[in-house]
C-alpha cells in the first residue's frame, strides 16, 4: 500500500502559504480613493499648545516625558503626511 501523506503535506503548505498572502492583502482598505490605514491626527487649540509648552518647560532637564513628547511629535508628523498622499 502506498502513502499518500507527502501529497497532503505539500498541499497543507500551500494552502498556509496562500492564505497568509492573501491575509496581508485584507489589511489595507481604501476610503475615498484612498488608503485607510493612517491614524487620525487630534488638532489642539493654540491655547492648549501654549499651556503644553509651559508646562513642559517646568520638567527637569532629560525628563522620560519631554523625550516621549518628542517621539509622539514625529509620529504626528508621519500621519499628517500618510493621509495627505493622494
Amino acid at each position: 500500500m502506498t502513502s499518500n501523506a507527502g501529497c497532503w503535506k505539500q498541499q497543507l503548505a500551500a494552502l498556509a502559504i496562500v492564505t497568509s498572502l492573501l491575509s496581508g492583502c485584507a489589511t489595507v482598505r481604501s476610503e475615498n480613493g484612498r488608503q485607510a490605514t493612517c491614524p487620525p491626527v487630534v488638532e489642539y487649540g493654540r491655547e492648549f499648545q501654549v499651556r503644553a509648552a509651559e508646562e513642559l518647560a517646568l520638567l527637569p532637564e532629560g525628563s522620560s516625558v519631554a523625550e516621549m513628547l518628542a517621539d509622539y511629535a514625529v509620529m504626528r508628523e508621519q500621519a499628517r503626511a500618510c493621509g495627505s498622499t493622494p
